[in-house]
């Protein structure tokens, strides 16, 4: 059993997969080019939004967006402690600082109710994290970012397809970013990201930093200093393909967690994921709270089944943000879920037998 069955889905579209790879090897066009072009198109209208600009990868989708908002040294920009470290290692990589605030224990995410009291003058941005597939509350915290002018950019690595009030992940802040690492719900077969906006302006500096900051019309003529950021025509050409097949496979998923749900309910101190109002949870994670966290991957590492924690070290402690001065019991909520939190194996070809040998393993482990 794997935690993540990428074979598997290779297999139910190998043929189109196949097809699109032999495509791009008979066109050699590698870097940008139609298969680039078409896949900003079509996710842009699967996001309902005007802009779509591929980059090579989720870090690079978020550190661009805060270089074309003009944040650097000085700046402060608001986020979650309890994420990935590409979220606030790109805000230091701006030479900004990341200021965290808490999170709510029942989502995950950034706890809206705590932002405002960690405004200060140098606060530039808040980046919500979407974290596991589910949406933050992107209404309370566009009303804070509009009550301190503030820019907002979302955090959408995890939740591709995501909702909130019926809006898209990525397309309720200035900026959306997105990931495609191979395991994500839409995965290429490399690293890969997208930023979305509706801005115009901002649209156009994305597309100049990601491609050495050069003028689309004039060949060797810089406007302004950028990076190699691209997206390669071979991920575009696949992440087309899979594109197709999101919102099924986003379903597929969230039928499988709800079978954990209702099989795990009760079980020892189990504690199933809470889906909160206004969202579709596209379950990029289905992560469950134990305090028997360490001893339950354990035993079940024992009978073959694989689990992973995301994550298992608040970003306040990681060594490499000593210099921020954050303690120990600074963030207590990301702290104590650090140390509860186990993702399990959900994605859309795991077969039903496997899924409940997993339950019944759990369940047996908590009967003894």
């Amino acid at each position: 059993m794997k935690f993540v069955d990428l074979t598997a889905q290779y297999q139910t579209i190998k043929k189109e997969i196949d097809k699109v790879i032999q495509k791009v090897l008979k066109e050699s066009t590698f870097i940008g080019g139609r298969e680039v072009e078409d896949f900003e198109k079509e996710m842009a209208g699967f996001c309902r939004i005007k802009h779509a600009i591929g980059v090579n990868s989720g870090t690079d989708a978020l550190f661009l967006s805060l270089k074309a908002l003009g944040i650097g040294s000085g700046d402060e920009v608001i986020t979650t402690p309890f994420t990935f470290i590409a979220t606030a290692g790109v805000i230091a990589n701006c030479g900004a600082k990341p200021i965290f605030v808490d999170i709510n224990p029942e989502t995950f995410n950034i706890d809206p109710s705590k932002i405002e009291k960690a405004i200060t003058q140098k606060i530039k941005a808040i980046i919500p994290v979407h974290l596991f597939g589910q949406m933050a509350d992107m209404t309370e915290i566009m009303r804070i970012s509009k009550k301190y002018n503030l820019y907002v950019v979302e955090d959408a690595a995890q939740a591709v397809g995501a909702e909130y009030k019926g809006r898209k992940a990525g397309t309720i802040g200035n900026l959306g970013c997105f990931s495609f690492f191979p395991a994500k719900n839409l995965g290429a077969f490399g690293d890969g990201g997208m930023v979305v906006t509706n801005n115009d302006e901002l649209a156009e500096k994305i597309r100049l930093l990601k491609n050495h900051g050069s003028s689309p019309k004039e060949k060797y003529l810089n406007l302004t200093i950028g990076t190699n950021s691209r997206l390669d025509a071979f991920q575009a050409a696949i992440l087309r393909v899979k594109l197709k097949y999101l919102s099924k496979w986003s379903k597929e998923r969230g039928v499988r967690a709800s079978c954990y749900n209702e099989k795990l309910k009760g079980v020892g101190d189990i504690v199933t994921p809470v889906i909160a109002p206004n969202r579709n949870h596209i379950f990029h994670q289905y992560t469950i709270r134990t305090k028997q966290r360490d001893k339950l991957q354990r035993c079940l590492k024992e009978k073959g089944i694989p689990t992973m924690i995301y994550y298992p070290l608040s970003l306040h402690m990681q060594p490499a943000f000593k210099d921020l001065g954050y303690k120990s019991g600074d963030f207590p909520e990301s702290e104590r879920v650090s140390k509860e939190v186990l993702s399990l194996p959900v994605y859309p070809e795991i077969e039903k037998e496997q899924q409940d040998f997993i339950i019944q393993k759990i369940k047996e482990f908590f009967k003894k």
